[in-house]
């Protein structure tokens, strides 16, 4: 027969092992009545001996009273029970599970969020009870119910829902229910929060029953997880036992068999050991991991775990808020929440780990008593990046790193975790008062002061642009040409152009460069802010001036001139401006002709205003295109009629008066 194989995950889960070690703990050290509400965790031998301790089990609160110490058990309870005792100034100890009080956080911040809660699990566990004692009983449990389809349905008139699990619950299944769920509310969030132990001593035992003939699970009758892992191994082991105590061994032929041993998380450890003597005495069968599985039961938190001290870890579960992290020796829950990962607001824990991965963190808070160790990542990677912007200031070399505070004194930039401060004087590289714009962006930047002994850095954002902008310089003026183009940034408007920067150099495109037809300013055309693409038409390069053009040859309106409009041409067209010499008429939106005085009227006239006015549409000819110049001249008086010659007056001869008679 081959040795019996036991389970390395088997027996108490922390969160059992920390509620049933504290409840002896109390009983032996509180004078007062002591009860729990609710068995402790389900097993019946546990239960028992705890009675026999002096620890009482109550099922409805009206039981206990002032003199009575009420211990909350692992499984948790809902907000109306802490209201209660509250209330009722009666004592209380809280031992629930963290994990099952992290779903308990989530249900009461989603509920006030006026998100509908769903729970996956057994409606009638303790743990689940409890979960809906924080939303006010009102979730949607789903489990193995009849009418689950039903509730699925009805889950589809809610705008958002939170989704649950109990932590002991398959994941598997719980994965089919998020399926339905996720096709029946676009806005649906789900929280995994399936206890990790749980699905690994769930994988390990189905692996060890389907190596083995004959699968025990140790584990009380009333026990969720027992249960589940009781009908999981039995889905590939047909002859799978569940078992509560060595007792029961008798029933069980286990003559040429190959034997695999598991147990729930509420079965203690002498119980399990006791199953193990028995069965490798009677049948004289050695135990494989018995040794490693006993001082299983044996370690509890570590207390060598020392604030400030540097461990490693492998990272258990990833939420949007933190990562828990297994730590070896140590029986709790390592805890790295999202501000001890990273200074970056906007950092993803789950874009960043996975269950798996091995992590390094400092102890920055222990409590043995709730067996949680609070770690930062964060920390670590400052302290190991502080020798690197020590080499990086005594180079004078640049770093990059992100913004992710502003304060009235300046900037902190996170390099790799560590903090470097920036004052406003050196943040840009020109003093700007209002310095949001560079919240959460990338910055390059040298350490211009670094303390050691106090691991503070100081840097400047403003000399690396300076530096940049130099060499941008140097290489643009070795490579500029007349005809190059270049993409620019319009740096600056005044009235007679816009300034563009070409990369450390700033060129001129002249207002009259920025179209072809009339604007009065280059804002019409171009903002501050706009790329443009231009071409160099001029180089001053003593002066260190360029003059850029931005008109595109293909874009000429004039080509439209020479094919549409001929000498000879009668158009019509408005006067737009008078000079002294004559008056320019508008031909298109591009282009004016020009009607010298001499060609307004057949008569000689002072001034253009003495027949012409702005406004006036006139019938003018075609005289003269000059292709060179792209001049058009207009003619008014070549389509005058000729006026007739003014004939002499003809003299009269006087007329003499008739004499008056008298």
């Amino acid at each position: 027969m081959d040795n019996i194989k036991v389970a390395e995950s088997a027996g108490f889960c922390f969160g059992v092992k920390r509620a049933v070690e504290n409840t002896y703990r109390i009983a032996a050290e509180s004078k007062k009545r002591i009860c729990t509400y609710g068995p402790v965790i389900h097993n019946e031998f546990v239960v028992d001996d705890l009675k026999k301790h002096g620890v009482g089990v109550i099922d409805d609160l009206s039981e206990a009273d002032e003199n009575t110490l009420v211990i909350i058990r692992a499984h948790g309870v809902g907000e109306n029970v802490y209201k209660y005792l509250d209330d009722k100034g009666i004592e209380y100890v809280d031992l629930t599970c963290p994990y099952v009080k992290k779903i308990h956080n989530i249900v009461k911040k989603c509920y006030k969020e006026n998100r509908k809660i769903v729970v996956i699990g057994k409606k009638d566990h303790p743990e689940v009870i409890g979960i809906n004692g924080w939303c006010e009983n009102s979730a949607t449990i789903l489990y193995n119910g009849e009418d689950d389809l039903e509730k699925i349905k009805e889950l589809s008139s809610f705008d958002s829902i939170a989704v649950v699990a109990q932590t002991t619950i398959n994941k598997e299944k719980f994965y089919n229910y998020i399926k339905f769920l996720k096709n029946t509310c676009k806005n649906t969030e789900i929280f995994d929060t399936i206890c990790t132990t749980t699905s690994q001593r769930q994988e390990e035992a189905m692996r060890l029953a389907a190596e083995s003939e004959l699968m025990i699970v140790v584990g009380g009758k009333n026990s969720s997880n027992s249960r589940e892992l009781f009908i999981r191994c039995r889905e590939v082991c047909e002859n799978t036992y569940l078992i509560c105590s060595a007792d029961e061994l008798r029933e069980i032929d286990f003559h040429g068999k190959r034997i695999a041993i598991t147990a729930g998380a509420s079965t203690p450890g002498h119980i399990i050991k006791e199953v193990l003597n028995i069965m490798s005495e009677e049948k004289n069968v050695p135990v494989n991991g018995e040794e490693s599985f006993a001082d299983m039961f044996e370690s509890y938190p570590n207390s060598s775990l020392h604030t400030g001290q540097i461990v490693k870890g492998i990272v258990d579960r990833v939420s949007p808020n933190e990562i828990n992290v297994n730590l070896p020796g140590y029986k709790g829950i390592g805890v790295i929440s999202v501000d001890n990962l990273s200074d970056d607001p906007q950092f993803k824990p789950e874009e960043h780990f996975k269950p798996g991965d091995e992590i390094e963190a400092i102890v920055i808070k222990k409590n043995d008593v709730e067996g949680t160790v609070q770690l930062s990542k964060k920390r670590v990677d400052s302290l190991k990046n502080s020798e690197a912007i020590r080499i990086a200031y005594e180079n004078n070399e640049v770093v990059t790193g992100k913004v992710v505070e502003i304060n009235k004194g300046g900037l902190a930039v996170s390099v790799n975790s560590f903090r470097v401060f920036v004052p406003n004087s050196l943040a840009c590289e020109k003093y700007t008062e209002d310095l949001s714009f560079l919240l959460n962006t990338e910055v390059s930047l040298k350490i211009i002061d670094f303390d050691e002994r106090r691991r503070r850095a100081k840097g400047s954002i403003k000399s690396v642009i300076i530096e940049e902008k130099k060499k941008q310089r140097e290489a643009f003026w070795n490579e500029v040409a007349v005809g190059k183009e270049y993409k620019g940034i319009v740096k600056s408007l005044t009235d007679f152009g816009a300034f563009v920067d070409l990369g450390g150099v700033d060129g001129l495109v002249h207002i009259s460069e920025l179209s072809w037809g009339r604007i009065k300013h280059p804002s019409e055309i171009c903002n501050v802010g706009d790329v443009l693409e231009v071409y160099v038409k001029e180089i001053d390069a003593e002066n260190k001036k360029i003059s850029l053009g931005f008109k595109k040859a293909e874009e000429n309106p004039w080509l439209e001139i020479e094919k549409n409009y001929h000498v000879g041409d009668v158009i019509e067209c408005k006067i737009v401006r008078l000079v002294p010499y004559g008056a320019f008429a508008e031909i298109n939106e591009f282009f004016d002709g020009l009607i010298h005085i001499s060609q307004i009227a057949k008569k000689r006239i002072e001034k253009p205003s003495d027949v012409l006015k702005v406004g006036d549409v006139v019938t003018a000819k075609i005289t003269e295109i000059n292709n060179e110049k792209q001049r058009i001249s207009l003619s008014i008086r070549d389509l005058l009629p000729d006026e007739p010659e003014e004939e002499a007056p003809v003299e009269e001869a006087p007329v003499e008066e008739a004499p008056v008679e008298e």
